[in-house]
């Protein structure tokens, strides 16, 4: 039976206390680990940029070219895995919700609009001038892990900060939505969701627990994501199964109980009218 691992930072940080931070190049992270080209997870927060080479990126079931300026930005939990060039360059962090949070106090790691559940795009692409640009923070955060000057821990968390902000400002230039005023409920609609999809399927409820109406909601998401109220929670749904089915560790019956559905049959015709296929050959297709 084939499992699909959940990597903690702890088991790159082979040689090191640090179980909130891993930094390191891309070329000597896949030295290190090349079974991180294999199906897997992490609990964590994790930011790659590629600066050469080419390949794929798969995550969540979505695939995403590889190129010089490829930057994606994974949540805790997403499932991923790489088809790589020999010649692949670049740089991979991994850090932790609470490190950040902890260190920065007024603000959150979930306050950047790229780390988003609802409208999760975990890819963008920065040209040449904009890689340029970038690269240094990138190589200073190399030089820091390497050497034990003094606020060192210090200087690697700004040098972090600092990337986000180019993300982010980078980001909010492509999606201008995010500016939106809509932009709270869908935050709030985000937390909301993930707390209780497993269990409420109405769109409803998501509309009472955010003390809009259902009208309301349904144009927010529709004006935000391009979707319905009862598209984005079934995306949602959809998502989980997928990632149950890949791991192999329930029956296709004991996921639709686990996922809140009494009638098997009924999440199974879910299933294929949204992914074109029954949960049973998704796991034989994947696997």
């Amino acid at each position: 039976m084939k499992k699909y691992p959940i990597y903690n930072i702890q088991r790159f940080n082979c040689n090191s206390v640090n179980s909130d931070l891993y930094i390191n190049t891309f070329k000597n992270h896949l030295i290190d680990h090349s079974f991180v080209e294999e199906p897997h997870r992490h609990n964590s927060y994790v930011l790659v940029f590629f600066t050469k080479g080419s390949g794929t990126h798969e995550i969540d079931f979505d695939v995403f070219a590889i190129q010089q300026g490829s930057m994606f930005f994974l949540q805790p939990g997403q499932m991923h895995h790489w088809h790589l060039s020999d010649d692949v360059e670049g740089f991979v962090i991994f850090y932790s919700q609470e490190m950040y949070n902890l260190y920065f106090g007024q603000k959150t790691i979930g306050d950047y609009p790229f780390y988003s559940s609802v409208d999760n795009k975990p890819e963008m692409i920065f040209d040449a001038t904009e890689s340029k640009a970038i690269l240094p923070y990138f190589e200073s955060l190399i030089a820091e892990t390497q050497s034990d000057q003094l606020l060192n821990q210090d200087k690697i968390m700004n040098l972090l900060d600092i990337i986000h902000i180019e993300i982010a400002r980078k980001y909010s230039e492509t999606h201008l939505h995010e500016a939106h005023s809509y932009n709270v409920k869908i935050k709030m609609f985000e937390t909301v969701l993930e707390n209780n999809f497993r269990i409420e399927k109405a769109p409803s409820f998501y509309a009472s627990q955010l003390a809009i109406t259902l009208k309301h909601l349904n144009r927010i998401c529709n004006e935000m994501l391009q979707k319905t109220t009862t598209e984005v929670i079934t995306d949602r749904i959809i998502l989980e199964a997928k990632r149950m089915l890949m791991d192999k560790k329930f029956t296709v019956n004991e996921i639709a109980t686990r996922l809140g559905f009494d009638d098997y049959s009924y999440f199974t015709r879910l299933f294929k009218k949204n992914t074109g296929i029954t949960p049973s050959n998704f796991r034989i297709f994947k696997n």
